[in-house]
């Protein structure tokens, strides 16, 4: 149930009946103060100063036109033309009730499903995931999460750095542990920055290899046999330990999913192939470029965009530019949303403009670069070591687990070892997801232990937390929530105010899907479990006293609101607990 696209959806039409452009903006919002109504039509303003009309009078022709019987239960005009809307509470009751007794709370499927790819997490198979991938991959997870809750046909594109020149020099110390007996997965690669760093400095400083390394490369690229089956080796050993990375994480990828830079190689000869038939990649210095004046600088110079280097090797914009094809013409794609860093927007822009000259991207298809910011270490710079150095992605999960144990230890409990570790993981996991996932997607942000642990607050711990007190009342009460079958009466303006923000999730999901930003949902969440703490004060559920219809309405309030957060916690890739 999205109630402000019903009401936008009537307001368009009341409009149209009194005259007004089918394209004037209704400007529906909630309204931020119940003395105001529950929702406000706020474009008779914005028509008036079009049409130089008084603002008043135009409302009320909205206002005669409009069609709100078993929405509203009041209608007025406020200020110099707001639309005031007052919801009856049999609506609400019975909206409520719809979400109660529906899988998907009543969030309706998309009118049209669309097909929308998502390319996101994307490591370098080179070396361990680190603290630079968690946003990339969380980020585009709940969005993908929540597209599919909403029933679009979502294609997950894990595009792995799997190729380059440094898997020539890779491969070429890999296949020297081999020869010397060395196992492969439990010691060559058991620490993927100290094989690089090996291999890195063999590349450096000992005769002979670097240029074995090279021969490596143009073998690996040129197909030889013996090069790949060492490149797939070292590859399946990468992708397995992002694979433990991502199940930590509570992340959807899966093996599957990979779709890496190599899958395109038998590709990019014809995109050049193509770009130079189109005129649209020229020769520079040996090398083909393409030249976008659209993008130029101040001084008129076109943006370059080198497509192949001039020794014929392929880059990073060849793979894209044939990823652009793939995703677009061979698979349909009616969306493509790529989650990266926002240091790339130049690229992605070049990107995107080179595929649309060459038809590699339809006009039907949407080209989405999503870039986020940066996670800050407490001095404001980049998130590092102490000493400097990079966070593997696994440690910084592993720590946030011990932290969240000793939080937990510090309140008392009747739960078993076990039970309370499991728990730990689950906050611990959930608090490094909600404190980067509640930021907006663009802004930089401090990381900090003591905020993102915390039991009070925007924050993972406080939202698991309210979870489990709600689902505390069943069991004391000894109710069965799936068996309450009562009607919501709305009496108190507590209890309106978290019906209207139940009534909400469909509205906040297709704001988080249009614009890929999981912040909305972590701020509804916590704006609903606040509500809810809030409610459960004003209003008595198990005290003795309480009538059995109202507190079996409450129940069902309850209900929902356990429900929802399970639901919307679940979309972020957020796991909750029965008992804390």
């Amino acid at each position: 149930m999205n109630i402000r696209t019903l009401l936008i959806d009537k307001a368009i039409a009341a409009m149209v009946a009194a005259g007004l452009p089918e394209d004037t903006n209704p400007a529906v919002t909630q309204s931020t103060r119940p003395q105001f109504g529950d929702y406000q039509i706020n474009g008779a303003m914005g028509a008036a100063k079009k049409l130089k009309s008084n603002p008043r009078e135009l409302a009320q022709k909205i206002i005669d036109n409009l069609d709100l019987t078993d929405i509203s239960e009041k209608t007025e005009i406020a200020g110099p033309g707001f639309i005031n809307i007052h919801l009856k509470p049999e609506f609400l009751s019975a909206s409520l009730k719809a979400a109660n007794e529906d899988e998907k709370l009543a969030v309706a499927p998309h009118a049209t499903a669309q097909k929308v790819v998502v390319d996101y997490s994307s490591p370098n198979l080179a070396k361990e995931m680190h603290v630079g991938h968690l946003r990339s991959t969380i980020i585009g997870d709940a969005v993908v999460r929540a597209l599919e809750f909403r029933g679009d046909d979502v294609v997950r594109q894990n595009h792995m750095g799997d190729w380059g020149t440094q898997f020539g020099m890779l491969i070429a110390h890999l296949e020297d542990q081999i020869k010397q007996g060395v196992d492969l997965e439990s010691v060559a690669l058991a620490d993927l920055e100290t094989f690089y760093r090996d291999a890195k400095k063999r590349f450096d400083d000992e005769e002979g290899f670097a240029d074995k390394a090279r021969d490596y490369v143009v073998k690996l690229q040129g197909g030889d046999a013996h090069c790949e089956k060492l490149w797939k080796l070292f590859i399946a050993t990468s992708v397995k330990h992002s694979e433990e990375v991502y199940k930590r994480l509570n992340v959807t990828l899966t093996q599957d999913d990979i779709m890496a830079e190599s899958a395109y190689n038998s590709e990019l000869a014809n995109i050049i192939a193509l770009l130079k038939d189109k005129n649209i990649a020229v020769e520079s210095e040996g090398a083909q470029v393409v030249f976008l004046d659209e993008l130029a600088n101040k001084d008129g110079e076109p943006s370059v965009f080198i497509v192949q280097k001039s020794g014929g090797g392929f880059l990073y914009a060849t793979t894209d530019l044939a990823a652009c094809d793939y995703r677009s013409n061979k698979l349909g794609a009616d969306r493509i949303l790529i989650f990266v860093d926002a240091r790339q927007s130049l690229h992605f822009n070049q990107v995107e403009l080179t595929a649309r000259k060459a038809g590699l991207l339809r006009d039907e298809t949407s080209y989405e670069f999503c870039p986020f910011g940066t996670m800050m270490g407490e001095d404001g710079k980049p998130f590092k070591t102490r000493t400097g150095g990079t966070v593997k992605l696994a440690d910084l999960l592993e720590e946030s687990i011990t932290r969240a144990a000793a939080k937990l230890a510090e309140r008392e409990s009747d739960l078993s070892v076990e039970e309370r570790s499991e728990i730990a993981r689950k906050v611990g996991i959930g608090a490094v997801k909600y404190a980067d996932l509640s930021k907006h997607r663009t802004s930089d942000y401090i990381f900090n232990w003591d905020t993102m642990l915390s039991f009070e607050g925007a924050t993972a711990p406080y939202l698991q937390y309210a979870y489990t007190r709600v689902r505390s009342i069943f069991r004391k009460s000894g109710i069965d929530a799936a068996s309450l079958t009562a009607d919501v009466a709305i009496n108190e303006p507590q209890e309106k105010a978290l019906a209207l923000k139940l009534l909400q999730l469909e509205e906040v999901l297709d704001l988080m899907i249009s614009e890929a930003t999981p912040h909305v949902l972590c701020g509804y969440l916590y704006e609903l479990a606040s509500l809810y703490m809030t409610f459960y004060e004003a209003c008595p559920v198990l005290k003795e006293g309480v009538e059995p219809s109202i507190r079996d309405s409450r129940l069902v309030l309850c209900n929902l609101v356990a429900k929802t957060l399970h639901s919307g916690l679940d979309l972020l890739g957020i796991e909750v607990m029965e008992q804390m």
